[in-house]
């Protein structure tokens, strides 16, 4: 037991604080029951911390507040490792990662080609929402994050801050990206993305007509 103890030990620290994970990501270490009985010690021990059923995270400290809630996006992962699914934020939580708004939803959803998930940590509810396939073809692609949120602010409040804001954000690659998958957001969200897309060398641009 101390061999396996040591060896699931050495995985939880490569993957560094703040990683979530289920008892399938050390199944090639040992048996399921051997592997349950190794991460309950080390659940009791404190080094580890249960989240839900089968669910558990190496957590982040803080210096004066302690061990932080887990990241939701790292839950997600979690779960879609397990379950051989794919993920992709959907709403307020995708405007939020990529900074268009600071206010963390207290629903966070994530759509997925999966089962249906709800899990409670403290005060913050996450949804896993099975979909369409259509909907999930730009799961694990920035593209996918940045039309849900537009998706989620809607036609009308999308602004020069928001575009600006992903123009100096966005990598190249990532710019690349959102061009390429352009065909599948809606036809309104297009001026959009050419926008975010074009090189201005970090400078910021009135991409909307100013009102007198």
């Amino acid at each position: 037991m101390d061999i396996i103890v040591k060896k699931i030990l050495s995985r939880i620290y490569g993957n560094r604080r703040g990683w979530c994970f289920t008892p399938k990501n050390f199944l090639d270490l040992g048996i399921r029951p051997t592997i349950d009985s190794a991460l309950s010690r080390l659940t009791e021990k404190g080094t580890i911390r249960r989240l839900a059923r089968g669910l558990y995270d190496y957590p982040q400290k803080h210096s004066q507040i302690g061990l932080l809630s887990p990241q939701p996006i790292a839950i997600a992962k979690a779960i879609a490792s397990r379950d051989a699914s794919r993920f992709q934020p959907s709403g307020a939580y995708a405007a939020h990662i990529l900074g268009l708004t600071d206010q963390v939803p207290a629903q966070i959803v994530f759509l997925t080609d999966g089962k249906d998930r709800r899990i409670v940590i403290g005060k913050q509810e996450i949804w896993l929402k099975n979909t369409t396939p259509r909907n999930m073809s730009t799961a694990g692609q920035i593209s996918g994050s940045v039309f849900y949120a537009f998706r989620h602010l809607g036609k009308n409040e999308i602004n020069d801050t928001h575009v600006n804001h992903l123009r100096k954000a966005l990598s190249a690659s990532d710019k690349k990206r959102i061009l390429l998958d352009k065909a599948i957001a809606p036809i309104w969200m297009h001026i959009f993305i050419e926008r975010i897309a074009k090189e201005n060398n970090g400078a910021q641009e009135d991409i909307f007509p100013k009102k007198d």
